[in-house]
């Protein structure tokens, strides 16, 4: 069943929802269909009609996303931020994808020491069997070869 009104000037289409908060409208259709928005209102040619509500929820969403919360975390959060939530289950979300980004971050770290070794000992020309960057990718399993640093080329500090 779907509701049915009049268009108003409350009222936004898809397309006017979709660029007011920087989605696509397939995002909005899909996000629709998973439960994370509810289903639009219709007009009375059939077409979708949102409203002020929807569209503070489809901008909580984008915002979710943006710092890496997955659609079910979307979910969880959304559930939270109704009336009576539990703001320390929101702050334990957030506090997990926060540990979650550390990870990454520190990772990040390490395949920057790791690039910035290979691009030192790289001397950009040559035979590429005598690549650094080449031999460490050829390689395979496990972490890429170290080649010997210089200590006047990298000042990244080692963790």
């Amino acid at each position: 069943m779907t509701n049915q009104t009049e268009p108003s000037g409350t009222h936004q289409s898809i397309g006017q929802l979709a660029r007011s908060v920087g989605v696509g409208i397939d995002a909005i259709r899909f996000y629709e269909r998973i439960g994370l928005l509810p289903a639009a209102k219709r007009s009375a040619a059939g077409y979708r009609l949102y409203n002020g509500e929807d569209r503070q929820r489809l901008a909580f969403i984008r915002r979710a996303q943006d710092l890496g919360f997955s659609l079910e975390e979307i979910a969880s959060l959304l559930k939270l931020s109704r009336p009576g939530g539990d703001v320390a289950a929101a702050r334990a979300l957030a506090a997990e994808k926060l540990e979650v980004v550390n990870g990454r971050i520190e990772e990040l770290l390490r395949l920057r020491v790791a690039l910035e070794s290979l691009v030192a000992a790289c001397p950009g020309h040559g035979d590429p069997s005598h690549c650094p960057i080449l031999a460490a990718l050829l390689a395979g399993e496990g972490e890429a070869p170290r080649p010997e640093r210089s200590a006047s080329k990298l000042t990244s500090p080692r963790k």
